[in-house]
C-alpha cells in the first residue's frame, strides 16, 4: 500500500536531510585527506558527526514525546544548513570540526522525529511497510549524496560541494516549515518520563537484544562510509569512483528494501537480521582483498543488501516492544547507542589503520559483526 501524502512529505524531508549528511560526510573525508590529514584525524572528524547525537538523542526523543516533531525538525534542518555553509565559506581543516558537529546533531533531530512518527502513526499490520518506505528514502539519499559529492569535487571544488548540500538541507527546512507535517503529528505525552527511564528500557531483555543487533549492523554501515574513502584514496581511485562505490552500496540498500514486502512474507524479522549479520561478516572479510573498482563495488553492493534489510525489521521490532508513550525515547536510546559506536569506532579504527593497516580494520569489524550471529540465530530459530 502506498503511503499517504503527509507521510510521503515526511519521507522527503528525511531524504533531503540525509542526502546533505551523506554528502557532507564524504566531502569532509576527502577534503581532509586532500589537506594530508592522517587517518586518525579523518576518524576524529567522522566521529564528531556522532558525538552530540550520542549525548542528546534520548533527550531529543523525550522532547519530541512532549512537544511534537515540528520544532525539533526545524532546528535540526537549520543546523545542517549552517554546518554545510561554514566550510564552504571559510575553508580549512579547523572549521570542519564545528561543521561536523552541527550537521550530525541536526540530522539526529530529524532522524529521531521521523522514525518515531512513522512508528506512532502506523497500525501494527502496516508498520513494517511504512518503515520500509522511510528506509527506501534513506537509500535514495544515501546514493545521491556520495555520488553528487564525488562529481562536484572532481569537476568544481570542495566549497561548491558544501554549498550544494546546504541548498539540499535548505529544501528540507522549507518543506518542514511550509508543508503538511502538522497533519501527521503523533500523540503527545505531557508528563515527564521518570528518572532513569532510558536505563529501564535497557533492562528489558528483548529491547536489549534488538539494540545490540541493530547497533552491530548500523556500525557496519557507518564504518563502511568512513573506511571506503581512505581505502579508495590509497588505491588511487578518483573522487567520482569513490562516490560511485558508495552509491552502489546505497543502490543495493534500495533494492533490498523494495523487495522487503516479499521478503517479510517468507522470513521473520529475526531471520532477516541473522542473515544480514552473516552476509556483512563475509563482506568485511573480502574488502581488503579487493584493489580494483569493480570488485570493490560488487562487495559494497552485497554489504548494502545485508545492512539495508536490517533497518525496517529492527525498527518494527523496536516499536512493537517499546513501552506505551515512550516510543520516541526508545528510538532516542537506539540513536544514542548507534552514535556512541560511531564516535568510538572511527577513532579506534582510525588509530588501528595508522598502526596496523586497513586490512586489520576490515577484519576486526567483521569479527565484531560475526559475534552477534549466535544471538540473532537463536531468536530466528525460535520463531
Amino acid at each position: 500500500m502506498l503511503p499517504s501524502v503527509p507521510l510521503l512529505q515526511l519521507i522527503l524531508v528525511s531524504l533531503t536531510a540525509h542526502a546533505a549528511l551523506a554528502g557532507a560526510r564524504v566531502t569532509t573525508s576527502l577534503y581532509a585527506l586532500s589537506m594530508h590529514a592522517s587517518e586518525f584525524t579523518v576518524g576524529t572528524l567522522i566521529a564528531l558527526f556522532s558525538l552530540f547525537p550520542m549525548l542528546f538523542a534520548v533527550s531529543v526523543g523525550r522532547l519530541i514525546d512532549r512537544v511534537g516533531i515540528i520544532r525539533p525538525m526545524l532546528a535540526g534542518c537549520a543546523a545542517i544548513v549552517i554546518g554545510c555553509v561554514l566550510p564552504g565559506a571559510v575553508g580549512g581543516l579547523p572549521i570542519l570540526y564545528l561543521a561536523t558537529v552541527l550537521v550530525g546533531t541536526g540530522f539526529m533531530a530529524v532522524q529521531v522525529a521521523s522514525q518515531h512518527t512513522v512508528g506512532e502513526i502506523s497500525a501494527e499490520e502496516n508498520r513494517a511497510s511504512n518503515f520500509g518506505w522511510l528506509a527506501l528514502g534513506f537509500s535514495i539519499s544515501g546514493f545521491c549524496g556520495p555520488v553528487l559529492a564525488g562529481l562536484i569535487i572532481d569537476h568544481a571544488r570542495y566549497g561548491a560541494a558544501y554549498f550544494s548540500f546546504s541548498a539540499v538541507a535548505l529544501a528540507a527546512l522549507a518543506l518542514t516549515a511550509h508543508g503538511r507535517l502538522r497533519h501527521i503529528q503523533p500523540r503527545l505525552h505531557a508528563e515527564a518520563p521518570p528518572p532513569g527511564g532510558a536505563l529501564d528500557l535497557l533492562r528489558n531483555a528483548e529491547m536489549r537484544r534488538i539494540y545490540v543487533i541493530g547497533t552491530l549492523l548500523s556500525s557496519a554501515w557507518d564504518l563502511f562510509t568512513f573506511v571506503v574513502p581512505i581505502h579508495g584514496t590509497r588505491s588511487g581511485f578518483s573522487a567520482s569512483t569513490i562516490g560511485l562505490i558508495l552509491g552502489c552500496f546505497s543502490a543495493a540498500t534500495f533494492m533490498v528494501r523494495l523487495a522487503m514486502p516479499w521478503i517479510s512474507r517468507r522470513l521473520s524479522e529475526w531471520q532477516v537480521l541473522a542473515s544480514a549479520l552473516m552476509l556483512a561478516t563475509v563482506c568485511y572479510a573480502l574488502f581488503p582483498l579487493m584493489r580494483q573498482p569493480l570488485p570493490v563495488m560488487s562487495v559494497a553492493a552485497l554489504l548494502g543488501l545485508a545492512v539495508g534489510s536490517s533497518q525496517p525489521n529492527m525498527l518494527a521490532l523496536l516499536h512493537h516492544c517499546a513501552p506505551a508513550g515512550r516510543a520516541a525515547e526508545a528510538v532516542g536510546v537506539r540513536v544514542t547507542i548507534g552514535n556512541a559506536c560511531q564516535v568510538v569506532l572511527p577513532l579506534m579504527f582510525g588509530g588501528a589503520g595508522v598502526a596496523l593497516g586497513l586490512p586489520a580494520v576490515f577484519w576486526s569489524m567483521g569479527a565484531m559483526i560475526g559475534a552477534g550471529i549466535p544471538l540473532a540465530w537463536r531468536k530466528s530459530s525460535s520463531r
